[in-house]
């Protein structure tokens, strides 16, 4: 081949290596453009859907772009027998870099904060509903300890000192008269559908998740500390209680169950639970 002259075909090689980033862009949009989240079972699950999907669609979308030009790159290389000169100055090539990564950023992390603020306004900022369902949810290895305020709506006084796992896991006081009717369970919830619910987590041990995929729920549980998050429930039905981080080697049996009833069946169900 004489030097200066343009083959008229992209060799083997090339077009091998080209269509192969051009093949991994197009498989890897196709097969992140499935389903991934579980039946959406709460309403501020909503905004965080939209959220993560634009997440998805925004990034598929760069990594498809990134893989057609980088094929369609080799395909033009491949027909140059030498290497060319710079197709733009320095300069020219910071200041594209500079804008390239601006626009990246503002699409990424400006999409992300105009849907996901008000939805973390509603989830954490927000204060609580006077109608709001409060549950306590303490956290030790390897369970979820469950407790409703009964009829007065007051916690009763807890002492670590009056720990036992068996008889008394989270340490109520028995003096304290407020702590008599409050209900007790080991990794059950039910709350009523429709209505918001008030969550509040401990942990005795170590840091726990609390996770409920299907309500888009998922709050850390650290010792020491009383975060709370409010959801409001839109289907009926029973969904898994998961804990989210690696809790210690029987991590995998923290596994709890939520019931989302209807305001009649939570009635009926607390009291049942209430007079054992």
């Amino acid at each position: 081949m004489r030097e200066g002259r343009i083959p008229s075909k992209v060799p083997v090689e090339a077009f091998f290596a080209g269509g192969l980033f051009l093949l991994t862009g197009i498989l890897g949009v196709a097969y992140g453009a499935r389903t991934w989240f579980p039946p959406l079972a709460s309403r501020h699950g909503a905004g965080i859907d939209a959220m993560l999907l634009y997440l998805l669609v925004a990034v598929g979308a760069l990594f498809l772009c990134g893989h057609v030009a980088l094929g369609l790159l080799i395909w033009r290389g491949a027909r140059q027998p030498q290497v060319t000169h710079r197709l733009a100055t320095a300069k020219t090539e910071w200041a594209l870099s500079a804008a390239l990564g601006l626009l990246m950023a503002l699409v990424a992390e400006g999409g992300v904060l105009a849907i996901g603020i008000p939805v973390w306004s509603e989830y954490f900022g927000a204060a609580p509903p006077r109608d709001a369902l409060l549950i306590e949810v303490t956290a030790q290895q390897f369970a979820w300890n469950v407790r409703y305020p009964g009829e007065d709506g007051v916690f009763g006084r807890t002492e670590t000192r009056l720990i036992d796992d068996v008889s008394n896991p989270i340490g109520i006081d028995p003096d304290d008269p407020a702590g008599v009717d409050d209900v007790t369970l080991i990794n059950q919830i039910a709350v009523p559908v429709n209505r918001p619910v008030t969550v509040r987590l401990r942990s005795k041990d170590v840091i726990h998740s609390f996770f409920l995929p299907h309500l888009r729920v998922k709050q850390d549980a650290v010792p020491g500390m009383t975060p709370e998050m409010v959801f409001v429930p839109t289907r009926a039905g029973t969904f898994e209680i998961a804990c989210a981080e690696l809790c210690g080697l029987a991590h995998y049996r923290m596994q709890g169950v939520l019931h989302v009833l209807s305001e009649d069946e939570f009635r009926a169900w607390l009291q049942e639970h209430g007079s054992r």
